[in-house]
């Protein structure tokens, strides 16, 4: 299990973090919501432990930038703020569930597994094409059978053009889909990623529509 842990609380974290050792679980940890952004555009989590009160900006911004980014990962809210109307607006803002602190390791570990068998229960969108397969439950690709290791920003930006097979979609628009507002972008940095895609799915896979975007399949109507 590999979890993003998002807490400004030192010992709370080191606590945490000590813990999933123990049961050989992997955590990385950030202290602030732009950490949070940039460690959730480079890697792949199978859930997040977000807490909302955040240096710089609330979890719920990170929170809602994940979801916006089409990224269905698993997150329980740690946080102080046990009011109904803040459980309320987590768990509408996307959250799977909500802890509030103080809590037992225990507990926590036992709702990460539960949030976890949801979400694979979940009845997510299998994309295809050809024989291009993408399972969102399981964030994996597999050509004609056989699974293709992608890194974090090759997969949302196949996600990106699998939704829409048929119709271009712009560079802006996978820029904002694979890094959100986090940093600022290099102007080859989509392209490079199309270019990796070819590589390892084909090389006619994707279509480059100039002066506009890139897409898959035959342009609809």
């Amino acid at each position: 299990m590999h979890l993003l842990l998002v807490e400004d609380d030192t010992m709370l974290a080191e606590a945490v973090c000590d813990a999933a050792r123990q049961i050989a679980w992997t955590v990385d940890h950030v202290g602030d919501a732009q950490s949070a952004r940039l460690a959730l555009v480079d890697h792949v989590y199978e859930a997040v432990l977000l807490d909302l009160g955040l240096p710089g900006d609330s979890g719920l911004t990170v929170l809602r930038a994940l979801r916006g980014r089409y990224d269905v990962t698993p997150v329980l809210i740690l946080t102080a703020r046990g009011q109904l109307s803040e459980r309320i607006q987590g768990l509408d803002a996307g959250a799977d569930d909500y802890l509030v602190k103080p809590f037992q390791v225990d507990e926590l570990w036992a709702r990460v597994r539960a949030v976890m068998r949801r979400s694979q229960g979940k009845v997510v969108p299998v994309h295809t094409y050809g024989d291009i397969s993408l399972d969102r439950s399981k964030r994996a690709v597999t050509r004609a059978g056989v699974r293709v290791a992608l890194s974090a920003h090759e997969y949302r930006t196949l996600l990106a053009l699998l939704e829409r097979p048929g119709h271009v979609v712009t560079r802006d628009h996978l820029e904002d889909v694979v890094y959100g507002n986090t940093t600022a972008i290099e102007s080859n940095t989509i392209a490079v990623f199309i270019h990796q895609l070819r590589r390892k799915l084909g090389e006619h896979l994707i279509t480059t529509v100039h002066g506009q975007g890139y897409m898959i399949g035959e342009a609809k109507p």
